[in-house]
């Protein structure tokens, strides 16, 4: 019988292979077009607007997004299932937020499991969570961001404000094979004790959580603003310094959580 599914299309912006962030073990990394957030830091602003778009690079201008079907997309990850075997790797999507487009996630997440082949995803968490709901069962681990707990100051950086973001914090928490909680580390934004200590107490409070990863603020990515015609409005903003990271880090692991630098 034909599979129907790998005829379906999505819109992504590129694949990446041979990551070891991003989920366990060795990793082809998917990024998809959209994204409900426009957080201020975004490293890949590319990946917000679902449109199609061109993008100065290096004096170059490239178009940013491309229409792929679901056998596209597989036939590229299955080229490193050895390494996914041996690693415990697998495929992941990021974006962008895999939630935008997801007729094509399920499809594709689908795809994976029937082949056996361990999935992860990134998301903000803005969606319906009718959409996660559809989509737990064909994934392995899900990476959710928790920006900031005080609902004016997450819309104010990223365009949205968190009630939905923390309703499906506590949905998947309940019901995703492996949640870990990330938070990028933003100077100016997120970057005190008491916010980081907030967001730590948020997470224990979910009960299945053990993992908070703590994700340092950096300037990949603040070039292609300029390429896309944008400004990037985080340009006076500095790397947090080893030693803070290391403060905020103490703060995750005195709420009983198993806390990281770097995801």
């Amino acid at each position: 019988m034909e599979n129907s599914r790998l005829s379906v299309q999505g819109r992504i912006f590129n694949i990446q292979r041979y990551s070891i962030h991003d989920g366990p073990g060795i990793r082809t990394i998917v990024f998809l077009k959209g994204c409900p957030l426009r957080c201020r830091w975004c490293c890949n602003p590319e990946s917000q607007k679902y449109d199609t778009e061109t993008m100065v690079t290096a004096g170059k201008t490239e178009t940013v997004g491309r229409d792929v079907t679901v056998e596209d997309v597989i036939s590229e990850v299955e080229k490193d299932r050895v390494y996914y075997l041996r690693s415990g790797g697998g495929m992941t999507l990021s974006g962008g937020e895999f939630t935008v487009q997801p007729e094509f996630s399920l499809a594709l997440l689908s795809e994976a499991h029937d082949r056996a082949l361990n999935t992860a995803v990134e998301t903000c968490g803005f969606a319906a969570s009718e959409v996660f709901e559809k989509l737990l069962p064909y994934i392995d681990t899900v990476m959710l961001d928790i920006k900031h707990t005080d609902s004016e100051k997450h819309r104010l950086y990223t365009g949205r404000d968190n009630t939905v973001i923390k309703e499906n914090a506590v949905l998947l928490a309940k019901k995703a094979r492996k949640l870990i909680i990330r938070t990028p580390v933003i100077p100016t934004f997120n970057d005190t004790r008491e916010e980081i200590g907030k967001i730590a107490e948020f997470t224990a409070s979910l009960g299945t959580v053990s993992e908070l990863h703590l994700l340092p603020y950096h300037r990949i990515g603040s070039d292609k603003y300029a390429g896309l015609g944008r400004e990037y409005m985080m340009k006076d903003i500095k790397v947090p310094e080893k030693e803070k990271m290391e403060e905020l880090l103490s703060v995750v692991n005195a709420a009983g959580l198993k806390g990281q630098i770097g995801g």
